[in-house]
């Protein structure tokens, strides 16, 4: 519960770091500081920077249909000679006059950075999701148009192709694998328009899920990052791009030192897949899964809140013919021991379609092998969606849990939840296992949680179908 509240706060303030045109506040900032604070300081990024800085370009993208900033906000009206009076003269055309709303055309800023001398570039695929336009500026000042070559929402990559008359400048991949928890890192990008900015810093954290996708592994670095340095690389001391510049966590919109690059590595796979191919093509297995809680661990018999416990099974899907259930606690997939779900998701995705793996799942209070081949992540993903009815029958009383059920078509379901009973259910909640074993009446779910309770269990396990999508829950027991 801790942990879902921390991931929802952190969800809130983890902010995209794209810019749209909106009205904006230059504070000074004075940090006091002195170089032993960060160790030992390298001489200069001088060099480094003056090969690097002429391959990392500005994107900017024009998307019609846009709507004016919330309180009829406007543009701020900044005189010239202003920094930014020239940025958002030409990209924004100025302040729309008092009292008019913005126009409905929403222009973005982001960063990206070009490893082909051909013109291929990449950059984060929230900076360009939508647009109708695409340019590109670089660092000479050179605008040239840019087309989309493909994209991948999930790990937020986009690779974009132009046209140059001449070679372009170019950086190198870096390997993301070798780099440390307190190495140097370099950012560049273009924050707030400032086109060119080079910030430097460190690598604060390695693996972080921010909760922003399914294959989240993060780069987190203190090094100064804001909007408008989307898509923006990472370089490590030796000028190569080691991640992508993508998130920051602000209370406020601006840098307070927590910023979050996509790793070299992973970016890479997917930019030379999608030149490959046009697209991402990953594993899939046609499961719902959610991670095990030491309540869950508890009430399955498992030693440790270790796996991903499966909530739901696509019966047509992969995972359905290899004949895996709800309740199942996946233990390990082919060679990868899984220890929460992050692990499954980037397993599964890891394997190409058409490949067999051995698994292990927890079920009935002990470990069993399944063989699984893997197929290919669909477009658009159609989950079957069910309404639970209410009948109207007289309810059957579960004093363990201090709810009232009923029978429905393929479950229990919650007719009434008394003042102090579950705080987990509520009415309308299907019930359609208890444990690991299905449960098609009300009087088959009182048994199975009687049992729990006679059993001397602290909490029972039960799948739970609420709003067409179904959950396994650990519901504490109480005194008949």
């Amino acid at each position: 519960m801790a942990r879902s509240r921390a991931h929802a706060g952190l969800r809130a303030a983890l902010l995209a770091t794209a810019l749209v045109a909106a009205p904006l506040a230059i504070q000074p900032i004075f940090a006091p500081g002195t170089a032993e604070a960060h160790g030992d300081l390298p001489g200069s990024f001088s060099e480094l920077v003056k090969k690097a800085k002429p391959a990392v370009v500005t994107v900017l993208t024009k998307t019609s249909g846009g709507t004016p900033e919330a309180g009829g906000q406007q543009i701020p009206e900044l005189p010239p000679g202003h920094p930014l009076h020239d940025f958002f003269e030409k990209f924004f055309g100025g302040r729309p006059p008092m009292g008019q709303q913005a126009p409905r055309e929403a222009r973005g800023l982001g960063s990206g950075f070009i490893i082909d001398a051909t013109g291929t570039i990449v950059t984060n695929n929230h900076v360009i999701d939508g647009a109708e336009e695409i340019k590109v500026v670089l660092d000479d000042g050179t605008e040239l148009d840019a087309t989309l070559v493909g994209h991948d929402p999930k790990t937020d990559v986009a690779v974009l192709k132009v046209n140059s008359d001449t070679p372009l400048p170019t950086v190198p991949w870096g390997d993301s694998n070798r780099i440390e928890v307190g190495d140097w890192v370099v950012a560049i990008g273009n924050p707030f328009g400032l086109g060119g900015t080079v910030t430097s810093g460190i690598v604060s954290a390695r693996g972080r899920d921010i909760n922003a996708g399914p294959y989240d592994d993060f780069i987190q670095v203190d090094a100064a990052i804001n909007r408008g340095n989307s898509g923006g690389p990472l370089f490590d001391t030796e000028g190569r791009v080691v991640g992508m510049n993508t998130a920051i966590f602000s209370p406020n919109g601006g840098n307070i030192g927590l910023g979050f690059a996509v790793p070299a590595n992973q970016a890479k796979a997917i930019v030379a897949e999608i030149l490959e191919t046009g697209t991402v093509e990953r594993g899939f297995i046609g499961v719902r899964i959610q991670p095990v809680t030491p309540q869950i661990a508890d009430s399955l018999g498992l030693t440790a809140d270790d796996g991903a416990l499966v909530a739901d099974v696509d019966p047509t899907g992969p995972a359905g013919k290899a004949g895996l259930k709800a309740g199942d606690v996946i233990l390990r997939f082919g060679n990868v021991t899984i220890a929460e779900v992050k692990d499954l998701t980037r397993a599964v995705a890891d394997t190409d379609p058409g490949d067999s793996a051995n698994i292990t799942v927890w079920r009935d209070g002990t470990g069993r092998d399944l063989d699984i081949t893997v197929g290919t992540y669909p477009r658009e993903e159609q989950m079957a969606s069910a309404t639970a009815s209410m009948p109207g029958a007289e309810g059957l009383e579960v004093p363990p849990l201090g709810v009232t059920l009923g029978d429905e078509s393929e479950g229990a379901v919650v007719l009434s939840v008394a003042p102090n009973g579950s705080d987990e259910l509520r009415p309308g909640d299907v019930i359609a296992a208890v444990g690991q074993s299905q449960v098609s009446t009300a009087k088959e779910a009182r048994a199975a949680i009687d049992a729990a309770h006679s059993g001397h269990k602290k909490s029972v396990l039960l799948l739970v179908r609420r709003d067409g999508q179904q959950r396994y829950v650990a519901v504490p027991l109480r005194d008949a």
